[in-house]
């Protein structure tokens, strides 16, 4: 039998940071169902947001955090997540973290989208994620059990106790294992590779919200998608991200008629929020219009962006012309697997951290460069937590849950027709029509049969694309409930905020019998 302290899964900074700070009083494994290294966190360009500038301060940055999110936060849970970020940066800071330096040694502050001040925190220009990532991995890789290309698709439950006590996965063989622990945590990540343009790894879509609903821990928010504004764009695909940072440095935004339109949209212009700037571009392209970034007046672009410069010109885009094509795409999804302050769910002893969880801090709409932030904080918080748990139930099962055996077959669409149509009916602009046909079209794939039967016997990749339907599914849900647009969430046929939404949570919660109920208004809290 497979046990351990605590299990981990997923690799990106939430994943490390916990691993970080329990490897040297736990035995703490990390499963992967990929490499090590392939996760949003390794991709990200852009940076870390902390108020570390003279003139810059917490209060501002948290400002700037309820703008971007719509006013949906909580202050006081905002405040906290920033002072506490500010603290883990500076705590990297102090162990050698190699952010970016001028040359007498001062951090070099970059600028982003709905910021006040500079205040993002780099490393090689646009390779934060990559270079935190093999930061964290030097710490943590000696003192951690890794499992690399297994796949957890189910989580066991102690039907006695009702608490989640281990996973079930399928390795590259293969094999079904289960493996049992202390403290399950999902660092899943997003689903952006339920969407036909995305900056995410291809292994997100989803996973981790889709087998969480399936054992009744509740989902909330998930309508909120933040479409990032520029990925590369060519030939009908989107093919990489292109930094905000690259806009932070002085980069606009232009059609190919050569009109500069963020100039009558918002009064940051191209340093809008995500939302306004997305779908901006949105609307250009439905014109029929190709959509560029001016890079003629950022000074030493190859210096500072040598990532998107090689890439550039691998896709055969000279960087000397001053445009590069681009597009908006799925990048972050600010709902996802509610949780308490410390990143318990609904679930007692299964946690959730990083953007799989819905930890209340971004709201409607992420800022720009908090992403990584989250991470660093939530992670140090649980493993704070898990320190301080003094519960000693076995992880050995007295009664394992057991599901019916499926007598179906699985018979499910193609990956690319369920992203493509994703990106059609709930995508940047939405409309109740699309959504009832899209909920209709999903609907026909039996979803709540599979969800309440044994998944032992099914395909990989049918378990996979079961996944990303039930992700689809929960997302078009909180689409059609919320009867508003607000940050990532916008309706053509409800096109302005509307204040009797702010202050509410759409939470979905399956029960035994499939889909479970939608609720519009709910406290967030501790749970046991």
């Amino acid at each position: 039998m497979m046990k351990c302290d605590v299990l981990i899964v997923g690799s990106g900074i939430a994943a490390l940071q916990l691993a970080k700070h329990l490897m040297r009083d736990y035995h703490v494994r990390i499963i992967t169902k990929s490499l090590k290294t392939h996760s949003n966190s390794y991709l990200a360009q852009g940076g870390i947001a902390a108020p570390l500038a003279p003139d810059d301060s917490i209060i501002l940055h948290v400002q700037d955090t309820l703008n971007a999110g719509r006013f949906t936060q909580h202050e006081d849970s905002v405040y906290s997540f920033i002072k506490e970020g500010k603290n883990a940066i500076e705590q990297l800071i102090a162990e050698g973290a190699p952010f970016d330096t001028d040359p007498k040694g001062q951090l070099l502050l970059g600028m982003e989208g709905a910021h006040q001040s500079r205040r993002i925190v780099h490393c090689g220009g646009d390779q934060t994620g990559k270079q935190i990532i093999d930061f964290l991995l030097q710490q943590v890789f000696p003192y951690v059990e890794w499992l690399e290309n297994e796949f957890v698709y189910d989580l066991i439950v102690d039907e006695t106790t009702h608490r989640c006590i281990g996973v079930k996965s399928i390795s590259h063989d293969g094999t079904i294992q289960k493996m049992y622990a202390e403290h399950v945590v999902f660092a899943t990540g997003g689903v952006g590779g339920i969407y036909e343009f995305s900056s995410n790894d291809p292994t997100v879509v989803g996973d981790g919200l889709a087998i969480a609903y399936r054992h009744g821990v509740a989902v909330a928010d998930v309508e909120f998608i933040q479409f990032h504004p520029t990925l590369f764009y060519k030939d009908g695909k989107a093919k990489g991200l292109i930094s905000e940072a690259v806009r932070g440095e002085g980069a606009r935004l232009v059609n190919d008629c050569g009109y500069y339109f963020m100039e009558g949209i918002h009064p940051l212009k191209e340093l809008a929020p995500r939302h306004v700037v997305a779908q901006a571009i949105f609307d250009e392209m439905r014109k029929g219009r190709n959509v560029y970034l001016d890079i003629s007046r950022v000074s030493y672009f190859e210096q500072k962006f040598p990532t998107i410069s090689q890439f550039c010109e691998k896709q055969g885009i000279s960087i000397s012309s001053g445009k590069i094509p681009v597009a908006p795409g799925c990048h972050f999804i600010m709902g996802g697997i509610v949780t308490d302050s410390v990143g318990r769910t609904t679930l007692p002893h299964f946690y959730a951290i990083g953007e799989v969880a819905f930890s209340g801090v971004h709201g409607a709409n992420r800022l720009a460069s908090n992403s990584l932030l989250e991470g660093l904080v939530f992670g140090r918080r649980l493993a704070s937590w898990i320190k301080s748990d003094r519960s000693s139930l076995s992880a050995t099962p007295n009664t394992e849950k057991n599901w019916p055996t499926a007598e179906l077959k699985p018979s499910f669409p193609i990956k690319d027709e369920i992203r493509k149509l994703n990106m059609e009916r709930v995508g940047i602009v939405r409309h109740q029509q699309a959504l009832n046909e899209h909920v209709r079209w999903l609907e026909q794939f039996h979803l709540s049969y599979w969800l309440t039967h044994s998944l032992d016997q099914m395909e990989k990749e049918d378990i996979q694309t079961l996944f990303m339907l039930v992700t689809s599914y929960l997302i078009s849900q909180g689409a059609i409930k919320r009867r508003e647009s607000r940050g990532g969430h916008f309706r053509s046929d409800f096109p302005l905020e509307d204040e009797r939404w702010r202050q509410k949570t759409i939470m979905q919660q399956m029960n035994d019998y499939g889909w479970g109920k939608q609720h519009e208004c709910i406290e967030i809290e501790a749970y046991a």
